[in-house]
């Protein structure tokens, strides 16, 4: 028998015809960086092409999203340093803009998906996800009561979805029940189920200013040696009630994001992480790749790894061409 492959390749229409996987925009979500100034526009200098924005800008940036095709957005706050203390206050004052611009944006774009991000290390004056005890140690149990209040407080604006990234135990069913118990049911929980401790996030933490002030995350974020305890996280998450499972990151992790997919029903999220993003700005800066390929080929790894949905820095990009 005279098997040649190569007949399927033979032109972009057949390639398209049988092609097995496929990347949408519907299948992306932009996280953006939300300044409390509100016509503020700042570029992330190690996330080339990325803006912390403020509410006017962003409210703008959204639009122009939508219009591409673009429908989901998870918004970060940038919160300035006299707004932090060690038990993240500000994360469910009703008055701080953060809480103000999502209902603002809730309202002006409800067709919107608007996901939020549930961990202290934005607001805590330590930069860690949990609350710091005056050894240093992350004390879980105690900040399950402060996520908590910072998810009710953003499910009151409106949002669609949750995303607890703090790595805390038990926090998606405390979550789970905090929001049921408040009539909040409707509002979906995206577990950062196996988050690694990665070297992945630096830009990230620039466009925050959330670094920890001392220490690091090795102690909740999960060690990169480690898969099948990829599987633990999950079937805790799935237990506890969460909507969406996600890994972050995305690109050193595609065999963990295989494995959720292969093993659970639920909708498998990745994030393409700030450093992910960046290294191919830089190497596409001295013209060492091409940009635009590498953004398909690293979306379409993503994807066909079993991803249903990914967060990247590449959406808009994605969606204008």
């Amino acid at each position: 028998m005279n098997i040649r492959p190569r007949r399927n390749r033979k032109s972009e229409t057949i390639r398209s015809m049988i092609r097995e996987t496929q990347v949408s925009n519907s299948d992306l979500i932009y996280p953006l960086f939300l300044l409390e100034s509100p016509q503020a526009s700042i570029e992330v200098a190690s996330m080339p092409g990325i803006y912390r924005l403020g509410l006017n800008k962003m409210l703008l940036e959204i639009e122009q999203c939508l219009k591409l095709g673009i429908m989901s957005f998870d918004i970060f706050p940038v919160v300035e340093e006299k707004h932090k203390d060690k038990t993240a206050t500000k994360s469910y004052d009703p008055k701080f803009f953060y809480l103000q611009a999502l209902k603002k944006i809730k309202k002006e774009f409800p067709e919107a998906c608007i996901i939020t991000d549930v961990a202290m290390d934005p607001y805590s004056s330590d930069g860690h996800d949990g609350l710091v005890d005056e050894n240093g140690n992350i004390l879980n149990d105690e900040t399950l009561d402060i996520l908590a209040k910072m998810a009710l407080a953003q499910a009151e604006t409106g949002i669609d979805i949750i995303g607890p990234s703090d790595m805390m135990d038990g926090r998606v069913g405390y979550l789970r029940e905090e929001l049921d118990i408040h009539d909040f049911s409707d509002v979906s929980i995206m577990s950062y189920t196996a988050k690694y401790a990665s070297a992945f996030y630096g830009p990230f933490r620039d466009a925050l200013d959330s670094a920890p002030k001392s220490g690091d995350k090795k102690t909740y974020q999960m060690d990169p040696a480690n898969k099948r305890e990829a599987l633990i996280e999950a079937d805790l998450d799935v237990e506890e009630g969460a909507d969406f499972l996600m890994v972050k990151p995305a690109l050193a992790y595609l065999d963990v994001i295989q494995l959720l997919k292969e093993n659970y029903d639920l909708p498998i999220a990745a994030y393409n992480v700030s450093g992910e993003y960046a290294m191919v700005c830089a190497a596409a800066e001295k013209g060492w790749l091409d940009k635009d390929a590498i953004m398909n080929e690293i979306l379409l790894s993503i994807k066909r790894a079993g991803a249903d949905v990914i967060l990247t820095y590449y959406a808009k990009d994605f969606a204008r061409r």
